[in-house]
């Protein structure tokens, strides 16, 4: 059995041939990106190049160019939002975001600089795009919105929002979405989309990025070396260069490259995982926070049970069935405070490709023994 369920933190396990490539590059290869002609750096560099090449296809976007490394989604986020002529404006956000969005918008706001403001949704927190037309847009300088949750697995009508802002970019958080369902970079128009490697793109801890349609639309969050226009102080003024100041984590890239060639395909299909979300919302004091619309539903979703503790089930599932899942606030408390699980949090379950229905259905087993009537925490 698969017993990892957190998926939404990193996933696990990779492709073997992540970590091929991994030992790979540092037994074979070592060469630093764009700075040299001799071979090494050649072969580095065009894998660097592969790896931008093969994020474009997994965002839909056909201008790889415009992708730019970062150690993590956190950090592409960070660049976008800070790069960003937002003062005396208003940021309009989801009410499901991460930390990595709210934090530095909060900081922003905090100072005096921006206002914040939240998009109508639904009670499961998906944007209702039947109501915005009656949202104000004056004063409105960009739209935040995370693709998927990573506290109850919804996903937002992101193309509806896109279509909706016009204008008005749109930064879409696409760390829980990259590599698990379709993301569509082209289609909806999108001014900017975050990623990480590490979980749906099945790659490294230490790498990440972000996609823009027109890279002015943000200054550079950190300035160094890049190998090119090294005879100025200005940074360079083009993609990537702009944005990858630094020796990138040429390990971290030779893994996410490796995986990207070698995604996984889903075991678990659409109706065997809305067939173990609807099993565990039948179990006795449990409340599951999902979709309220099925066709909305991601491959994450979180419960709490009426006598138990998110901590305790989770501890339990563990030290009992050596079952990994995840508690808390997931660094969403804004998702949790939509949906009414603040402050004590929920018990997530986030799967991957390596999991199948036996997978699921032993889950739900210990998750009965556990909490049953019969049974239980503490008995």
């Amino acid at each position: 059995m698969n017993k990892y369920f957190d998926n939404a933190s990193t996933s696990y396990p990779k492709p073997p041939q992540v970590a091929e490539a991994v030992a790979g590059y540092i037994n074979g290869c070592g060469g630093t990106y764009g700075r040299a002609a001799y071979g090494r750096v050649y072969d580095a560099t065009s894998m660097v190049e592969r790896c931008r090449d093969g994020v474009a296809a997994f965002l839909g976007v056909a201008n790889a160019g415009n992708i730019a490394f970062t150690p993590n989604a956190t950090t592409a986020i960070n660049t976008i939002i800070r790069g960003m002529n937002l003062r005396g404006g208003t940021v309009l956000v989801s009410p499901m975001e991460h930390n990595a969005v709210m934090r530095p918008l909060y900081h922003l706001e905090q100072r005096g600089d921006i206002k914040i403001a939240y998009l109508p949704s639904h009670s499961d927190g998906r944007v209702d795009t039947e109501a915005l037309s009656s949202v104000a847009t004056e004063d409105v300088r960009l739209v935040c919105c995370v693709h998927q949750s990573n506290v109850n697995g919804v996903i937002q009508p992101v193309a509806e929002l896109c279509r909706w802002a016009g204008k008005i970019p749109v930064l879409v958080d696409a760390t829980q979405s990259a590599g698990y369902i379709p993301v569509e970079g082209d289609l909806w128009g999108a001014a900017a989309i975050a990623f990480t490697g590490h979980k749906g793109l099945y790659g490294p801890t230490g790498t990440g990025g972000f996609y823009v349609r027109d890279y002015s639309m943000a200054e550079p969050l950190v300035r160094g070396g890049t190998g090119s226009n090294s005879e100025s102080f200005e940074m360079p003024n083009d993609m990537p260069d702009l944005f990858e100041a630094g020796t990138p984590n040429m390990v971290g890239l030779a893994g996410l490259n490796a995986a990207l060639v070698n995604h996984p395909q889903w075991n678990v299909t659409d109706h065997q995982w809305i067939a173990f979300i609807e099993k565990l919302r039948a179990i006795t004091g449990i409340k599951v926070y999902c979709a309220n619309n099925m066709q909305f539903q991601g491959r994450v979703v979180s419960f709490t049970h009426d006598k138990h503790l998110p901590s305790e089930i989770a501890f339990n599932l563990f030290s009992s069935f050596g079952i990994e899942v995840r508690q808390g606030l997931h660094c969403a408390p804004l998702a949790h405070r939509t949906l009414g699980s603040f402050p004590s949090g929920t018990v997530r379950i986030a799967i991957s490709a390596y999991h199948t229905a036996d997978d699921l259905n032993a889950l739900l087993k210990a998750i009965e023994l556990l909490v049953g009537d019969n049974q239980g925490i503490g008995q």
